[in-house]
């Protein structure tokens, strides 16, 4: 049983501030866990949670129930409640003064297949739902609805959002605003120097509406949950728009790396197979990031989803990043053997730059906000998004900014005093290599 509840708070530890908490319900077919967590959600210091059971059974007749029920319980105490059983204090979770019961089933009335309670939580803190189950060997089958909220006394309105999302409707709207003024001032660009605008400029502005459409997404879904507790479909329009973002920021990313369109009109074999691999992957990973956010925090096959999504993510990350060395490769070799040193040093130093940054976002979004995420008060939840927005933000201003459309570019030829000053450069950084 140990074993079980070690278990337990490993996966607590792990899938903390992963899925926002809302309206759920949850079907446990012949389970003998000795603890099943549900939900996890942050009060303030007015909520509640409405808990529904219905079709409850069991694998054979034990009375009376005691050691099977319903509780509410923060990381911190489980911890403790963990001290507690392996001392030898108490032998059942249900017996420990640091949790909060919601509901065991010796209240149930004889025969009874289900019951529906609603239980006031004073204390703020964020709580995770979870039954157990202290009974050996008995399988336990049940439909589980769930409702967690906030309460406001003030205006009277119910906050299904947990305590550290509630702001994100706002956080999502704010930056929805930023990126449609951005995409206004792109398209003002595009007009001002529509002689020197390539197809990849239209395709940048291709990935600020759809960044942009997905931000709105967010801001209805968001907004809905905190409602209603459901997403009401926008949920779907989400997932679309972060799909198709997705998979333009991923491209973008590559064609930029290769130089297509500035300084070649097609891509090689080798530039399109890197395409094929992250557009499918890119399939796979938003298949991955649906089941995680609609199973919940603490799903059965949660964990293989968090570790498929990683993975494709991180493999998508890597495979943009070949184009790009290729890339600063090949302008290396072209400077010593072209006579154009200049011009392709520049070439050079800008996707030197514009590596260096990918490295840079990648590392911030995939490993900077999930640290913050896990150290982050339950409070403070909406950092991480902030850090994640104003990162993405800051890698597309500066991605549009040094690849704006412009006469006067790096890829265009220069002076014989400034390919001389290049040839010079160019001398210097190969006996500092050597």
């Amino acid at each position: 049983m140990a074993a079980h509840f070690a278990l337990f708070t490993i996966t607590i530890t792990l899938l903390i501030a992963v899925a926002v908490a809302e309206i759920r319900s949850t079907q446990i077919r012949s389970d003998s866990r000795s603890t099943i967590p549900f939900d996890e959600f942050g009060y303030t210091h007015i909520g509640r949670l409405n808990l529904t059971v219905t079709d409850i059974s069991f694998s054979a007749q034990k009375t009376p129930l005691p050691q099977l029920g319903f509780f509410l319980c923060t990381l911190d105490a489980w911890v403790h409640v963990l001290e507690q059983l392996q001392e030898g204090e108490i032998h059942c979770p249900l017996e420990s003064n640091l949790i909060k019961k919601v509901f065991t089933f010796d209240q149930l009335q004889p025969s009874a297949r289900e019951f529906s309670n609603s239980f006031i939580v004073s204390d703020a803190n964020q709580f995770t739902l979870a039954f157990a189950n202290c009974m050996p060997n008995l399988e336990v089958s049940m439909n589980v609805h769930s409702v967690m909220y906030n309460f406001n006394p003030i205006t009277g309105q119910l906050d299904f959002l947990s305590a550290g999302k509630t702001a994100l409707p706002v956080i999502y709207l704010l930056f929805f605003i930023v990126y449609v003024l951005l995409g206004a001032v792109w398209i003002y660009t595009l007009y001002r120097k529509r002689l020197t605008v390539y197809k990849v400029h239209f395709f940048m502005l291709a990935v600020l509406i759809l960044k942009a459409l997905d931000l709105l997404c967010e801001v209805e879904d968001k907004s809905y949950i905190k409602r209603t507790g459901t997403a009401h479909g926008w949920d779907v329009l989400f997932y679309i728009f972060s799909f198709l973002k997705g998979i333009t920021l991923f491209t973008l990313i590559v064609l930029i790396g290769t130089g297509w369109s500035f300084v070649k009109p097609y891509l090689q074999d080798k530039e399109k197979k890197v395409l094929m691999i992250v557009i499918p992957l890119q399939v796979v990973a938003n298949v991955a990031q649906v089941v995680i956010d609609e199973t919940g925090p603490f799903g059965e096959s949660l964990y293989t989803w968090k570790q498929v999504f990683l993975l494709v993510d991180i493999v998508c990350c890597c495979a943009v990043l070949f184009p790009i060395m290729w890339s600063i490769k090949n302008l290396r070799e072209a400077a010593k053997t072209d006579g154009k040193a200049a011009v392709n040093l520049m070439k050079l130093t800008l996707f030197r730059q514009y590596y260096i940054i990918v490295v840079c976002y990648i590392y911030f979004t995939r490993v900077v906000v999930y640290g913050l995420e896990t150290i982050t008060s339950y409070r403070y939840q909406w950092t991480s998004v902030v850090a994640a927005e104003l990162a993405t933000l800051a890698f597309y201003v500066f991605t549009g900014y040094n690849f704006r459309p412009k006469v006067h570019n790096p890829y265009f030829a220069l002076d014989d005093e400034e390919e001389e000053a290049a040839s010079e450069a160019l001398k210097l950084e190969d006996e500092f290599e050597l």
